[in-house]
């Protein structure tokens, strides 16, 4: 589905991202995983194209379709190849309603004119009570939520959560979880989770790929994701 290769990004002089190599493959969830300030969020920026990418490639394609160059869409146009994100800061409008918020989400959405559906109030039961609540009146888990809504009301066929568990309480991020396996699982979504909740990841994930100052340095089956690997690359003497 997505082909990333030999990836780099820089933020001004500071080179962040080196060489990443990354495939998602249809119907899979993989986490991206690593300390803070790894390149977790920056890698998932380049792919929905909030950031610029300053070589290398990436390749979108979906079966029986042609080869997509992401790297030619504005990030705007990625939402309408099929790539939902939600934002570690979550991005809804503060002033709208719940509502209105995903009318507006409406409009990126890759088949124009589609009438809302009960589905992602299926999905979001809490979410349909607070039809007429303002964003800014949500508690954190309900604008998580709505976050999540707004994405998947455009229908994505892959969705990016950026640290979707950050400061979130341990009964949502149960719940959180069982929505992730579920879209994955039930729904087929290929997911991509930028995360560093172990539990959570090892809960929801089938891959990993693990970043370390910006290099993909280890990758697998999350069943191969042990605790060596873990103590040598995400531990506090691994930044030093």
């Amino acid at each position: 589905m997505l082909s990333l290769r030999a990836v780099n990004q820089y933020y001004g002089n500071q080179h962040t991202l080196w060489d990443v190599d990354l495939d998602l493959t249809p119907g899979v969830c993989t986490s991206v995983i690593g300390l803070p300030g790894m390149g977790k969020t920056t890698l998932v920026n380049c792919i929905t194209g909030y950031l610029p990418v300053e070589s290398g490639s990436m390749i979108w394609q979906e079966a029986g379709g042609p080869p997509r160059d992401l790297l030619t869409l504005q990030a705007e146009h990625r939402s309408a190849v099929g790539i939902g994100y939600v934002p570690q800061d979550r991005r809804i409008f503060s002033q709208l309603s719940v509502e209105e918020n995903l009318h507006v989400a409406m409009l990126a959405a890759s088949e124009p004119g589609s009438t809302m559906s009960r589905d992602i109030y299926d999905l979001f039961p809490e979410l349909y009570g607070l039809r007429q609540v303002r964003g800014a009146q949500l508690s954190d888990d309900n604008q998580q939520q709505l976050a999540m809504a707004r994405a998947l009301i455009t229908r994505p066929r892959l969705l990016i959560l950026d640290e979707p568990t950050r400061g979130l309480g341990q009964a949502f991020i149960h719940k959180l979880g069982n929505l992730i396996v579920r879209l994955n699982q039930d729904f087929g979504m290929t997911i991509l989770l930028a995360e560093q909740h172990l539990s959570f990841i090892r809960r929801v994930a089938d891959r990993f790929c693990l970043l370390h100052r910006g290099r993909n340095v280890a990758e697998g089956e999350i069943t191969q994701l042990d605790e060596p690997m873990l103590a040598h690359w995400m531990s506090p003497e691994s930044v030093r």
